[in-house]
């Protein structure tokens, strides 16, 4: 029965004997960042030797890549050569800014192809590499669409998105993601962290009764959190219950640390948490890290808490819409609930600078 044991590393509820999923994930991330340059080099000719098996989402070869991208920042032109030429497109993020002659291979095989699947995966591909020509080639595509864009759910500038910016019908540029990413860890002393997340409020959600709570304050003004442009404080509010059941929840700050959340239309109702539940969400030890890492750190795991980078999308990447100037909202920090109430799945926090409000988005399997 679920709870009858307890973590032998973090002391958390599990319903086996042993340490849980999350600090094993633990462990073998800090393996990883252990790894001697040597290992590394080692790491990266293994994918680049096998690199076939990167089409295979459970091979060594593909977590390898992983593991290279995603922990230690290491994409190589070499490897991106090669898999352009093994015309492996399943992990677009290999071709995260990819020179000029992988993106023209990436633009000829998407131009030239006919199956709808291999011009979905050749789209992701082309928005990681994302410079203007890359740009220019999905813009065309957009107005003139080929033959497999009817099989497809969405156009090429929503899969734009999967490269952390989209365009406009004009062809104009917006970028949704930040070219900085530090992680949010726990730490026994918080000190001066210019973050806190899930901080009680005193109104009460009126869908549910439950409590309202800051899921997130963001102090801009630290000098780690200077590449955010913001120059004040960015709240995001909502009901940590109702957010789980909606497309997204937001709220309007102001750079004094202010917050509002907008009304819901509301899909589902949650239930209201025990006060005892709420005290321990606010009681979470998750601080700032001191240190930047990967923009893709740690994107294959289920229990990451970053701001800025890339988001380790649950399902597919979503952008949510401001409600005030109508466009895509940027990426901003992911909390998984796991780091808060035990709880499962991940909350996004996105914002438009412009307009002072932040978005809340659940994603669970």
């Amino acid at each position: 029965m679920y709870g009858n044991y307890t973590c032998e590393r973090c002391k958390r509820a599990i319903g086996f004997r042993g340490i849980c999923l999350a600090c094993r994930e633990e462990l073998k991330k800090e393996e990883i960042l252990a790894w001697s340059e040597e290992k590394i080099q080692e790491k990266l000719q293994e994918v680049i030797q096998n690199i076939k098996q990167l089409s295979d989402w459970g091979s060594k070869t593909y977590d390898a890549a992983c593991h290279l991208i995603d922990l230690r920042g290491v994409i190589s032109e070499k490897m991106q050569r090669a898999a352009l030429e093994a015309e492996v497109f399943e992990l677009p993020k290999v071709y995260y800014h990819a020179p000029e002659d992988v993106r023209d291979g990436l633009i000829g095989c998407l131009m030239n192809t006919t199956d709808a699947q291999e011009a979905s995966w050749l789209m992701q591909c082309l928005a990681m590499q994302g410079d203007d020509k890359a740009l220019e080639a999905l813009y065309e595509l957009e107005c003139h669409p080929k033959e497999w864009r009817e099989k497809l759910y969405v156009d090429p500038s929503v899969y734009a998105q999967a490269g952390g910016w989209t365009f406009d019908k004009k062809g104009k540029r917006r970028t949704l993601n930040y070219d900085t990413c530090y992680p949010i860890i726990k730490a026994d002393n918080k000190g001066n962290s210019p973050i806190k997340v899930a901080r009680i409020r005193k109104e009460h959600c009126p869908h549910c009764g439950g409590r309202m709570m800051d899921m997130l304050v963001v102090d801009a003004r630290d000098k780690r959190l200077q590449f955010l442009g913001v120059d004040g404080v960015i709240t995001a509010t909502c009901c940590p219950s109702c957010v789980l059941y909606e497309e997204g929840g937001f709220s309007r700050f102001t750079l004094d640390g202010e917050s509002e959340a907008l009304p819901l239309e509301i899909g589902g109702i949650g239930e209201e948490a025990s006060e005892e539940m709420y005290r321990e969400m606010e009681e979470n030890s998750l601080v700032l890290g001191e240190e930047p890492v990967p923009l893709f750190y740690e994107t294959q795991s289920d229990y990451s808490c970053t701001i800025g980078g890339f988001a380790s999308w649950v399902q597919d990447w979503k952008y949510l819409t401001c409600p005030d100037c109508g466009k895509p909202m940027r990426y901003l920090a992911q909390l998984h609930w796991s780091q808060i109430d035990d709880s499962e799945g991940t909350l996004y926090i996105e914002i438009c600078p412009e307009c002072q409000v932040a978005g809340m988005l659940h994603q669970q399997t």
